[in-house]
C-alpha cells in the first residue's frame, strides 16, 4: 500500500501542495488527503478591494472540493506527533507518513483590549476577513469626513503590504468622491518605518507623504477605546479616529497549540527556513502562513515554498537528503490607487530593490506603473487557473532572480 500524505488546510498553500503532489505521484504510490473545517475557499487578495466597491464578495469564494480531489471536511482537534496521528472532530483519526501543516494564520482581535468591544463593526473594522470587509464597505459609503486611521496591531500579519495598499486606495477613494480635503488619513505601524527594509521603506514613505497620509511609527496597539475613538499604544501614546481600520494580531491555528511539540508560542510551526521541515519530527513540514519563518506571510511566498516543499517530500519519502534551497522569495504587487501599482521582489538576504522583474526586461520594480496594476488584476485568473491547480508559471521559479535588480545603498 502507498504512503499517506495528510495536508491540514485547504487554502492557498494546502491546495497548491496537494495538486502539485498529485502531479508527482499516482494513486498507487501515494494517497493524499486534505482536511479543512469548511467548504469555502476564499481568494484573500480580493478582500482589499471589497471596501472600495472594486470586488464583489460572492466572486471571491469558491468550493474547496472543486479545487481538490481527496478532501475531508472536519474540524481538526489535535495532532499526536508520537503516534503520527491526526485527531479530527467526530472521533475520526488519520494516520500519516508525511504531515503538511497548511492551516494559515487566524485573526485574534480578542487579544487586544477593547478591539472587539464597543465600536467594533460600527467605527472599528478590519478588512482581513470577508464580513469585516463587507461591513467596512458600508461604513466607507456613509463616511463624509474626519480622521481615518489604518493600524497594524502587531507583527506578524498576513500580506504585510495590504494595510499600506488600503491607505493608498483610501486616498484615491476619497478623491474620487470629492471629499479628500475633509479626510485626514493616518497609517500607524509597529515598525520604525513604512516597511521592514530601508530602500523599500524610503520609497513607500515617499508615496505616503506625496499622498498626504500621515505615518505614525513604533506604534504597537495595546488598547482600542471604541466609545472614545482612540487607539492607544503600549507606550500610552493615543491616536484619535472617526473610523479605524485595524489589522488584528495574528496567530496560528488553535489546534497547533493543542498539539504538543508542533508549534511555537504563537501557534505557528517552526520549520527549517530553507527545507520547510520540522526540526524534531522529520516527517512534518509546514508551508504558507502556518510556517514560523522569517519570510512574509503572503500568497506568493506559499507558491515559491511549494516548489521546494513538494521536491523535499519526494526526497524524504525516497530516503534522500533534503534540498535546502528555499530562499524566502516574496513577490508582491502594491496597489497605489489611480490604476497604478508597484512591484516588490525580495528574499531573506536581498531587500526590495529597483530594477525590473523577472529579468532585465519586465515589470518595473519599486516604481508605480499601470502595467503593475494590470498585473495585480491578472493575478486572480492565474490564482484559480494556474497556481491552485499546481501548474508552474513559465520563467518564474522559487529562487529570487538577481538579474534586473539595481543594488543601491539605503
Amino acid at each position: 500500500m502507498g504512503k499517506h500524505i495528510v495536508i491540514l488546510g485547504g487554502g492557498t498553500a494546502g491546495t497548491m501542495t496537494a495538486n502539485r503532489l498529485r502531479r508527482m505521484y499516482d494513486e498507487g504510490e501515494c494517497r493524499i488527503t486534505v482536511v479543512d473545517q469548511n467548504d469555502d475557499h476564499l481568494y484573500q487578495p480580493g478582500l482589499l478591494f471589497v471596501p472600495f466597491g472594486l470586488a464583489q464578495p460572492q466572486h471571491l469564494v469558491r468550493s474547496r472540493p472543486r479545487q481538490l480531489h481527496a478532501y475531508k471536511q472536519a474540524p481538526i482537534e489535535r495532532v499526536d506527533l508520537a503516534a503520527r496521528m491526526v485527531h479530527l472532530g467526530g472521533g475520526i483519526r488519520l494516520g500519516y507518513d508525511v504531515l503538511v501543516v497548511a492551516t494559515g494564520a487566524r485573526l485574534l482581535p480578542e487579544e487586544t483590549e477593547g478591539l472587539s468591544g464597543p465600536g467594533w463593526g460600527e467605527k472599528v473594522f478590519t478588512f482581513y476577513d470577508l464580513p469585516g470587509a463587507v461591513g467596512l464597505h458600508r461604513a466607507l459609503e456613509r463616511f463624509d469626513g474626519g480622521r481615518v486611521v489604518i493600524d497594524v496591531a502587531d507583527l506578524p500579519v498576513k500580506c504585510p503590504v495590504a494595510p499600506l495598499e488600503f491607505a493608498f486606495l483610501a486616498d484615491w477613494y476619497f478623491q474620487r468622491r470629492g471629499i479628500r480635503d475633509k479626510v485626514r488619513l493616518s497609517y500607524a505601524t509597529p515598525l520604525d518605518a513604512a516597511f521592514t527594509k530601508p530602500v523599500a521603506a524610503r520609497a513607500l514613505a515617499g508615496l505616503l507623504e506625496r499622498k498626504g497620509i500621515e505615518l505614525v511609527t513604533e506604534f504597537t496597539l495595546g488598547e482600542v477605546d471604541g466609545a472614545g475613538g482612540r487607539l492607544v499604544s503600549y507606550d500610552e501614546r493615543a491616536v484619535s479616529f472617526d473610523l479605524a481600520v485595524v489589522v488584528p494580531l495574528h496567530g496560528g491555528a488553535a489546534y497547533v497549540g493543542r498539539s504538543e511539540g508542533l508549534g511555537d508560542e504563537l501557534d505557528f510551526v517552526a520549520v527549517d527556513p530553507h527545507t520547510l521541515q520540522h526540526a524534531d519530527h522529520p516527517e512534518v513540514f509546514a508551508i504558507g502562513d502556518a510556517a514560523g519563518l522569517p519570510a512574509s506571510k503572503a500568497g506568493s511566498v506559499a507558491h515559491f515554498e511549494g516548489e521546494v516543499l513538494v521536491h523535499n517530500i519526494g526526497r524524504f519519502l525516497g530516503g534522500q537528503p533534503l534540498d535546502a534551497s528555499f530562499d524566502g522569495h516574496a513577490n508582491c504587487f502594491v496597489e497605489t490607487g489611480f490604476h497604478k501599482a508597484l512591484l516588490i521582489d525580495f528574499n531573506y538576504d536581498t531587500e526590495p530593490l529597483p530594477g525590473h522583474f523577472p529579468g532585465t526586461v519586465g515589470l518595473p520594480l519599486l516604481k508605480e506603473s499601470h502595467a503593475a496594476h494590470l498585473g495585480k488584476l491578472a493575478f486572480e485568473w492565474l490564482y484559480w487557473h494556474s497556481l491552485l491547480p499546481g501548474r508552474e508559471l513559465p520563467g518564474i521559479g522559487s529562487a529570487m532572480p538577481e538579474r534586473g535588480k539595481t543594488h543601491i545603498s539605503a
